[in-house]
C-alpha cells in the first residue's frame, strides 16, 4: 500500500496504465471505452496508483480525461508529461499527486527510451522547481544509467522510473539476462544514493516477476499489456494476476 504523504512502502506497490483504453477509444471516436472507468475498474482490482500520459497530439488521454481523473479517482494519479510550458501549465492547474516528466517524439509509437536529464539539467531544473513547489512527487523516466542518476539526484528530484523495454524486447536467455542485470544495479544504485527507484515499460507476465524480485524497486507501472490482456480475461482479473505474479517475486527464497 501507498503512504500518500511520504510515499514509503510495506510492499511493491503497481501503477496501472489507462492510456491505451484511451486509444482504443479514439480509433472510433465518441466516448467508449471511457478510460477514467478503467482507472475505477483498476482501483476496485488493487491497483495502487494510475498513470496517464497527456501526450503533446492527445493521441490517447485527454485533457478531459486529466479532469476527471483528478476528480473522481481515489488513489494517487501519477500525470507523465513532456517538459514543456504548455505540460507545465496543465499540471499546475490539477495538481496531480505525482509527475513523471518523459521523453516524447511525436512520430513515435510508444515511449522509445529513458530522457537524457545528464544533459538537459539547465532546461529541466525550473520545470522540477515549479512541479515540486506546486506539491507534486516529481519522478523521472530514465534509461538504468549511473550517469543519469547522479543527473537525477543532482536535481533534486527524489523519484525515478527506470526503463524496462530493451530488457522486455531481448530475447529469453543471455541478452535478457544482461539487461536484467543493468536494470538491478541501476535499482541498487538509485537506492545507495537516496533516490525512490520505480520501473516500467512492456512488463508482462513472463517479464515482471524478475523485475518484482528487486528489492530495491518500490513501484512497477503496467499499462499495455494489461489493457491487451482484458480482451481476453476482463480488466481486473488481468489486474489481479499481475498483481499475484509480484508477489510471488518477493516471497524471499
Amino acid at each position: 500500500m501507498i503512504d500518500v504523504q511520504s510515499g514509503q512502502t510495506q510492499c511493491l506497490r503497481l501503477g496501472v496504465n489507462v492510456d491505451h483504453v484511451a486509444t482504443v477509444r479514439n480509433a472510433r471516436g465518441g466516448i467508449h471505452p471511457d478510460p477514467v472507468r478503467a482507472a475505477l475498474l483498476a482501483a476496485q482490482a488493487g491497483a495502487d496508483g494510475i498513470t496517464a500520459h497527456l501526450r503533446e497530439d492527445r493521441r490517447h488521454i485527454s485533457d478531459a480525461d486529466i479532469a476527471k481523473l483528478m476528480a473522481d479517482l481515489h488513489i494517487p494519479l501519477n500525470l507523465e508529461m513532456a517538459a514543456t510550458e504548455e505540460m507545465l501549465t496543465i499540471a499546475l492547474r490539477h495538481r496531480p499527486h505525482a509527475v513523471c516528466i518523459v521523453p516524447e517524439k511525436r512520430q513515435e509509437r510508444t515511449t522509445e527510451g529513458g530522457l537524457n536529464v545528464a544533459d538537459s539539467q539547465i532546461y529541466l531544473s525550473p520545470f522540477v522547481r515549479k512541479l515540486t513547489e506546486s506539491g507534486a512527487r516529481v519522478s523521472m523516466f530514465i534509461e538504468p544509467d549511473e550517469r543519469q542518476l547522479d543527473a537525477v539526484k543532482n536535481l533534486d528530484v527524489p523519484v525515478v522510473e527506470l526503463h524496462t523495454g530493451a530488457y522486455c524486447d531481448a530475447p529469453a536467455g543471455i541478452l535478457r539476462e544482461q539487461q536484467l542485470e543493468r536494470i538491478q544495479h541501476a535499482a541498487d544504485y538509485a537506492d545507495k544514493i537516496g533516490l525512490e527507484c520505480h520501473a516500467g515499460h512492456g512488463l508482462g507476465y513472463d517479464t515482471v516477476g524478475p523485475i518484482a524480485a528487486i528489492t530495491t524497486l518500490t513501484e512497477l507501472n503496467i499499462g499495455h499489456f494489461l489493457i491487451g490482456e482484458a480482451i481476453f480475461i476482463g480488466f481486473q482479473e488481468a489486474i489481479r494476476r499481475m498483481r499475484k505474479e509480484m508477489e510471488i517475486a518477493r516471497i524471499p527464497a
